[in-house]
């Protein structure tokens, strides 16, 4: 077939933002919900995460809403572009709407993780954690596993590429952590424990995600 005269039919156009929904759906609800979050009358101070919970069991929900406040504008767009950095390679393992929800499920599950493993290390604390951090350190654990890889292929855990890109992470998030200094958390404790084991979890076990629910090769 030959094209109209007059008319070039060149390569196809890139898309700007070539994200799957869900992945950018879910950076986008990080503004959208500290838009709403600053409405409240405490600010979302009642949906953080106290580590005390997990001994006393006054308020196993913060576990989950935890992720759904933040601390300021910096803090919620330094996690919304990160989201957007590292959920879409993930997103992209698992198709369709079936895949969308398992891909929101693998999310949450880091995020809870993330919690739960900040929560043990400070048992008893009273102090409210708040931010996506941890999960969106799921994503990027996950994302690790995809360095450089084609087709979407996981590289093995133990490939040198991907043990010291994640050592160089870990390093930099406890030193962030033990200094105290991160971009839009002035003046805030940093969880660089909660980022650490969403990180952990996520490279562990997107692993074994992708093979139950991944796409599936013809």
């Amino acid at each position: 077939m030959q094209s109209p005269p007059g008319r070039f039919d060149g390569p196809p156009r890139e898309k700007i933002l070539n994200a799957p929904p869900v992945a950018a759906l879910l950076a986008l609800s990080m503004p959208v919900l500290f838009l709403l979050q600053q409405r409240l009358p405490d600010g979302g101070l009642s949906y953080a995460f106290l580590p005390s919970s997990l001994v006393y069991g006054d308020w196993w929900p913060g576990l989950f809403s935890a992720m759904l406040v933040h601390g300021g504008w910096g803090h919620v767009l330094a996690n919304a572009i990160a989201a957007l950095a590292f959920g879409p390679p993930v997103a992209r393992l698992f198709p369709g709407l079936r895949g969308a929800a398992v891909f929101l499920a693998f999310y949450i599950v880091c995020g809870l993780v993330a919690s739960i493993g900040y929560g043990l290390v400070h048992l008893g604390s009273n102090d409210p954690v708040v931010g996506a951090s941890g999960a969106v350190f799921g994503l990027m654990g996950a994302a690790l596993r995809l360095l450089g890889s084609r087709g979407g292929q996981l590289r093995a855990i133990t490939d040198r590429r991907v043990l010291s890109a994640a050592a160089v992470i870990m390093a930099v998030n406890a030193a962030t952590g033990l200094i105290g200094f991160a971009p839009g958390v002035e003046g805030a404790r940093i969880a660089w424990e909660a980022h650490a084991a969403g990180f952990v979890f996520g490279l562990l076990t997107i692993g074994p995600a992708a093979r139950v629910f991944g796409r599936k090769s013809s």
